[in-house]
């Protein structure tokens, strides 16, 4: 400190700074620069322009996986947070009063931990968890049930208008346990007096939701938004792995990201970095929107 306030605050923001352009900024550059050209990875690249944007707004498949990521970025975040926001209030403020202390159901504990559980699988280990659940025929865990009823089997993976939603479904399972355990712990720091104040005015377990723990929750849960937004626009594992052809059946499941490996596979690495600056620019745009949108005054307690 003897040299300085800002040597010794650039001595120490040199390194993170220079592994964070290296490893991230400079790969991002990269992306746009091979985006601008026809290279497919055996002789040099040539310059095209903004050929492989035109052409990829000319794309139906592009524009399949975009619909599909707006029906993502609708469903996951309002299913995924109602759902945990549910069972973390059941968790923590659901059960009786202790001493003028709200405590959660009993055996919350526990719950927390198996609600948790997905997170520390693999993405891809769920993947194929879930095509021995969906599975068509008598070895598949709903249908084998379905059928030993003397019920028509449901063909979740197979039938293009229900196909995204089964993915949908499992997307939602393996992220609730996360968000629950994000919203325990907003819930575990409202302080206890403000609830016993609220109980003593007549509020319902109802009121107690929507007039007290939704804005003391509020920081949290547009922070909660904007990762399963985010989420959204990836997905690439549960599709890839869990959908017929990565993608299919037909496209009815295909996502921005399962494009560009498509691409990639093909060598078309211009196309494909084009396809991946798009979504680097949409995936930005949604986090900046929904920050701008969702913003409000902080509540202080």
């Amino acid at each position: 400190m003897r040299h300085g306030k800002y040597p010794f605050v650039i001595g120490f923001l040199f390194a993170p700074v220079a592994l964070y352009v290296t490893f991230v900024i400079w790969p991002y550059a990269q992306a746009f620069q091979i985006s601008m050209t026809n290279w497919r990875g055996l002789s040099a690249p040539q310059w095209v322009g903004f050929d492989n944007y035109r052409r990829m707004l000319d794309d139906g498949a592009f524009w399949k996986a975009v619909q599909h990521h707006g029906v993502l970025l609708l469903a996951l975040p309002l299913i995924t947070i109602a759902i945990a926001l549910f069972f973390a209030f059941l968790l923590n403020v659901g059960g009786k009063s202790s001493g003028g202390q709200r405590q959660g159901v009993w055996g919350s504990k526990f719950y927390r931990v198996v609600f948790f559980f997905p997170q520390v699988l693999a993405v891809a280990i769920i993947a194929v968890l879930f095509q021995m659940v969906y599975r068509p025929n008598e070895s598949g865990l709903i249908n084998g049930v379905l059928m030993k009823l003397g019920l028509e089997p449901i063909l979740f993976l197979i039938k293009p208008n229900l196909a995204l939603w089964s993915i949908i479904a499992v997307l939602v399972w393996q992220a609730v346990g996360f968000y629950v355990v994000l919203f325990s712990a907003g819930m575990a720091s409202i302080p206890g007096e403000i609830y016993e104040a609220a109980e003593m005015d007549g509020a319902s377990r109802v009121t107690l939701f929507f007039r007290v723990t939704l804005p003391l929750l509020w920081d949290t849960l547009q922070v909660a938004w904007v990762y399963l937004g985010i989420a959204a626009f990836d997905a690439f594992a549960i599709v890839a792995v869990l959908s017929v052809d990565s993608g299919g059946p037909d496209g009815a499941t295909t996502v921005l990201a399962v494009e560009i490996y498509r691409n990639f596979t093909y060598q078309k690495y211009g196309y494909a970095s084009a396809m991946g600056v798009a979504l680097f620019f949409l995936t930005i745009t949604f986090a900046a929107l929904t920050l701008r949108l969702t913003k409000r005054e902080s509540v202080e307690y």
